[in-house]
């Protein structure tokens, strides 16, 4: 577990420039957008509107046509397939809207395979793994498959593999859309309670205003590019 509250504050992440086609579609066109250290970004948009082709080009997991993007120093648009994987499972966590957790797997195999992945030993990862679902109130969880947990709780276990790396940032894409209201937002608060405890930024896509409105910053986009309506300082 990280030691005390991370207060640095900064640039974390700079995208400038993101164009991306695909096909006839001009999914991007020009979008410039910059993330602070420690802050809350919620990205909204109708369907269509290039949201998350703008989250997946920042994470490094698409790489746009033009344009640049630097995450805590790292130029991630210079990198190779193979560097950004490796820099994805080093310094990103993601949550999606459906966990994406490994079936077969229990709570804490689920959330210690990143750490695995990266090089951890089988006994330290354990040992985080457990630290963390138990943060996130899933003490009774630890040895159950997703399939035995409710929406919610498998979701949370999704939130707790993202923050078991410790990573820079964490990009959440609709990570409440397929619950319930309520659960939703126990969800929310979970994620949210510890990511700004330990100073971890993220960026949020949501469609939900009521999602959006726990963010410290919104943008909107429509049509590839951002919009003027957008809720706080865009630089």
């Amino acid at each position: 577990m990280a030691n005390g509250i991370v207060t640095q504050g900064g640039l974390l992440i700079a995208a400038t420039g993101l164009r991306k086609t695909f096909g006839a579609t001009e999914a991007l066109r020009g979008i410039d957008l910059h993330v602070e250290r420690g802050e809350v970004l919620a990205i909204m948009g109708p369907s269509g509107s290039g949201k998350s082709t703008l989250l997946h080009c920042i994470a490094g997991v698409l790489t746009p046509d033009e344009g640049r993007v630097v995450i805590d120093g790292e130029d991630v648009t210079a990198l190779d397939a193979d560097a950004r994987a490796r820099f994805r499972l080093r310094r990103i966590g993601f949550v999606f809207q459906f966990g994406q957790l490994l079936p077969d797997l229990n709570a804490v195999d689920n959330v210690a395979l990143p750490l695995l992945m990266s090089g951890v030993g089988r006994r330290a990862a354990t040992t985080r793994a457990t630290e963390w679902l138990e943060r996130l109130g899933l003490d009774d969880q630890l040895s159950k498959v997703p399939g035995d947990m409710s929406g919610g709780q498998a979701q949370r276990v999704a939130i707790a593999r993202a923050l078991a790396t410790e990573p820079a940032v964490i990009f959440a894409d609709e990570p409440t859309g397929s619950l319930d209201s309520v659960a939703g937002e126990n969800v929310l608060t979970s994620m949210l309670a510890a990511v700004r405890e330990l100073g971890t930024t993220v960026v949020l896509i949501t469609h939900d205003a009521r999602v959006a409105a726990y963010a410290d910053r919104e943008v909107i986009v429509r049509d590839g590019q951002l919009s003027a309506a957008s809720r706080g300082d865009v630089a």
